[in-house]
């Protein structure tokens, strides 16, 4: 007699055989060696619900990086598929050119423009946090154009920051494998020393190396000249390039540089905006006051791809009043089938209180259970702020000396993770964390203890190498 669990088995494997199939043949996966996943076979994931995954398999992975940064609500939530579904029957698409709008857009830029900072009441949509740091190089320098200084075009940004893989996107970020790959960064961006303590602080105490890399601002202002530069980009805290949160010194001594330099100042919150520090906007957690705020990720949840610029006030008013056309835009900017999905996105995340959730509840909780992993023997440094941390693996905790890049303790500590229904995603040999605003202290507990296995697994990788 015929076992339908077997059955069922073979027909999951089938399924699974034949999707890496045509995803070999047809899917140029973004950020893949296509090569290798050829040879290995894409992970299928076929359903999602709260903070959990499955694959086509039926494997359960509990999801500690809220997809790309970007589930903040988690997954499954009915309400916003109904929005979406009310949208597209009543108006799917209409464009936002030519002296045109629609009420989900309109109702979206009041909406973001209540919950940032006082000083910044409107907002520019884009299709995404790649295509909204484009839109902040076009206004930044078309800003300084009508204050008649047409020489501040140059943008300051950080070694190993990220902020998009577009041209432009990929030039503002600090990645030296993405610069390789196109003769970037283009002209008028340049890169000043990041602020990784961990990685390159030396002797220097955290506080002595926060001032001074914050000190190389001003260092290049000067080197440029103040009538040269339009603007400083930074996120709050780098989060591809590890989640590295910099020194209490570090973000007022930026503050008192921007205070005494005519720029511009850009903050990159597509990771960070929406609630993942307990706060809406990091720029409210880090006490900034940035000119323009790059958005995009959670303020969808991720359901429906959007991005978008919050502008100041200063910014805006020469940007409405001054410049005529402004030419840059795109066909889905203020999509209304994506605004729609924003809106009942930030309904759950105000009705749920799911800010003050994290700042007084999952936050704290999150970060001193991570912290017990810091006694691991692989681990030099657990670090984290709100809903988002990072665990750094090391060779030698007391010297904080890495591993040869070539033993690939993070890639295989990523792949045991997975092994054990766990997804943690590696920077290096950086585990980072960033699961689902909506994850309870039990997922929490779970999620610790899987991330443990893990390290384990990995620890015992290592000694085997010798």
């Amino acid at each position: 007699m015929t076992n339908p669990l077997s059955t069922d088995a073979m027909s999951q494997q089938h399924k699974l055989e034949r999707l890496q199939a045509a995803d070999k043949q047809h899917f140029i996966h973004p950020f893949t060696d296509s090569k290798g996943l050829a040879v290995k076979g894409t992970r299928v994931i076929e359903r999602a619900e709260g903070v959990y995954l499955w694959d086509v398999m039926g494997h359960k992975l509990l999801d500690g990086m809220a997809g790309l940064w970007c589930v903040n609500v988690g997954y499954g939530r009915q309400s916003i598929v109904d929005a979406v579904s009310k949208q597209m029957q009543k108006l799917p698409f209409y464009n936002s050119f030519f002296q045109c709008s629609h009420p989900p857009a309109i109702e979206l830029a009041q909406k973001i423009a209540s919950l940032a900072p006082a000083h910044m009441n409107n907002v520019f949509f884009t299709g995404s946090g790649s295509e909204s740091n484009d839109t902040n190089l076009r206004m930044v320098r078309r800003y300084w154009d009508l204050k008649g200084k047409p020489s501040k075009k140059t943008i300051i940004s950080r070694v190993n920051a990220y902020h998009g893989s577009t041209v432009a996107g990929a030039s503002l970020g600090g990645m030296s494998g993405m610069h390789e790959q196109g003769d970037l960064p283009i002209p008028g961006v340049v890169h000043i020393a990041q602020p990784y303590w961990y990685a390159e602080g030396k002797d220097l105490s955290p506080e002595e190396f926060g001032l001074k890399t914050a000190q190389a601002l001003e260092a290049k202002i000067i080197e440029l000249g103040e009538d040269n530069v339009a603007a400083f980009i930074a996120e709050p805290f780098q989060g591809a390039g590890g989640v590295i949160i910099p020194p209490s010194t570090y973000w007022p001594e930026i503050k008192r540089i921007l205070a005494k330099y005519d720029i511009l100042f850009i903050l990159d919150e597509v990771i960070s905006g929406f609630g993942r520090t307990g706060k809406w906007f990091a720029a409210e957690y880090f006490d900034l006051q940035p000119d323009l705020i790059t958005i995009a990720k959670g303020m969808t949840s991720g359901y429906v791809p959007m991005g978008g610029v919050i502008v100041s006030d200063k910014v805006a008013e020469v940007i409405k009043q001054d410049c005529g056309e402004f030419t840059h835009g795109f066909t889905y900017s203020g999509h209304p089938v994506a605004a729609a999905a924003a809106l009942e996105n930030i309904r759950i995340i105000e009705q749920e209180k799911l800010v003050e959730r994290v700042a007084n509840d999952t936050s704290p909780y999150l970060q001193s259970r991570l912290q017990q992993l810091a006694e691991h023997p692989l681990v030099g440094e657990v670090r984290g702020v709100g809903l988002v941390a990072a665990i750094e693996l090391v060779k030698d905790k007391s010297l904080r000396q890495r591993f040869d890049a070539n033993v690939g303790v993070g890639t295989y500590c990523r792949d045991a993770c997975i092994t054990h229904g766990l997804v943690m995603r590696s920077v290096g040999d950086t585990m980072i964390i960033s699961p689902p605003l909506t994850i309870s202290h039990a997922e929490i507990d779970e999620l610790v203890a899987k991330a443990t296995q893990a390290l384990n697994d990995t620890y015992q990788h290592v000694k085997n190498m010798g």
